[in-house]
Order: C-alpha cells, then structure tokens, then sequence
C-alpha cells in the first residue's frame, strides 16, 4: 500500500474511531463516516470489504496505542511491574480529566453493542482484550514475584479483574462526569486487594 493510500486508511480509521464512540455501530454508518472523511464510496471499499470488516480494523487500531503505552510503562527500568501498571492507568485518568471525560474506551463500548451481532469483531475484540490483559498479566505477575502482590490469586486473574473493573468504571465516569470511579478501582485493586498483607 502506497503511503498515501496509507494515510488516507488511517484518517478513516481514526475518524471512525471517533464516529463509533460517540454515536455506535448501529449508529455510525458508512455515509457519516465517508461524509465526515470527505471520501467517495468506491475509495471506502478499496480499504474494507464491508462495515464489519472496517470496524475490526478499527477495533485492532484504537487498542495498539494503548497497548504501546502500557509497554513503555512496563519497560521503564525505574518503576517495578506494580509501579509500572499504576502510572499508567493513572495517566489515563489524567487523559480523561483532561478531556472533559468524554471518551471511555471503544472496547467496552462494542463489547455491548455488537459482540453478538458480528463474529468478526466478537473474535477481534477477544483478541484486543487479550492482548492487554497479557501486558497486564506481565507486569502484575512480576510484582508478585518480588512479593509486593498477594500470591493465591494468579496475575491472569488479577489481570482481568482490574481490566473488567476499568470497564464498569469507565461507564460510570461517563455518567458522573468524574474519575472517582476510575480512582476508586485502581486504590481498591492495585493498593488493597491486589497487595499481599
């Protein structure tokens, strides 16, 4: 694919993002997303098959930011595993404080939506979660190697407590207009529950 074709993709993949997550699959069609990128229909159609397969698409490429920005957080040399998953979901709060909690995240969103409907996408968001939930597991499994995390509940389980717990809370802020509910998950999981006492 020539680079600009590229970046075209890529402009209609974030201006679906954005569609998606603010008015749903059912309410995003593919004319509000041709009109809102300003392509025509037959260039929509030499990216993606169909609506469905755009909305995979869209799915793998609003996760790969976040799990990029996970990893550098687990990389950095200073922070241990727990530390490391901390910071990053405490800039993400930050990130939402910052835009007026709008947002949430397009997992969830299409988890309600459209697992049923689509086979395609159910298996692509499995496998987005996945993804996330093994970089999580990573680095809560090395927090409970050094001993800082408690020992009788696996990093697997653990990894996707706190990721179904940020998706309830993230629902929440929307309707609160706050990050309590995001603030109350990470101290309830990351400095208590999680914590071998």
């Amino acid at each position: 694919m020539s680079t600009q074709k590229q970046i075209k993709k890529e402009q209609i993949l974030n201006q679906g993002i954005e569609l998606l997550m603010r008015n749903g699959y059912h309410g995003t069609g593919i004319k509000l997303i041709l009109d809102t990128v300003q392509v025509p229909k037959g260039s929509f159609y030499s990216y993606f098959e169909s609506k469905e397969n755009f909305t995979a698409e869209a799915i793998r490429h609003y996760i790969a930011p976040f799990i990029s920005r996970l990893q550098s957080f687990l990389n950095k040399t200073d922070l241990n595993g727990h530390e490391a998953i901390k910071a990053y979901f405490e800039s993400l709060i930050e990130d939402l404080e910052q835009s007026d909690y709008s947002g949430g995240c397009l997992l969830g969103d299409m988890m309600g939506e459209i697992s049923s409907a689509s086979e395609l996408c159910r298996q692509t968001l499995l496998a987005a979660v996945s993804d996330y939930c093994q970089l999580l597991e990573q680095g809560l499994g090395e927090a409970q190697q050094s001993g800082i995390l408690r020992q009788d509940i696996t990093p697997e389980v653990m990894a996707k407590l706190l990721f179904d717990q940020w998706q309830g809370a993230l629902l929440q802020m929307k309707i609160e207009k706050s990050t309590q509910a995001l603030k109350r998950c990470l101290t309830l999981l990351l400095d208590d529950y999680f914590i071998q006492h």
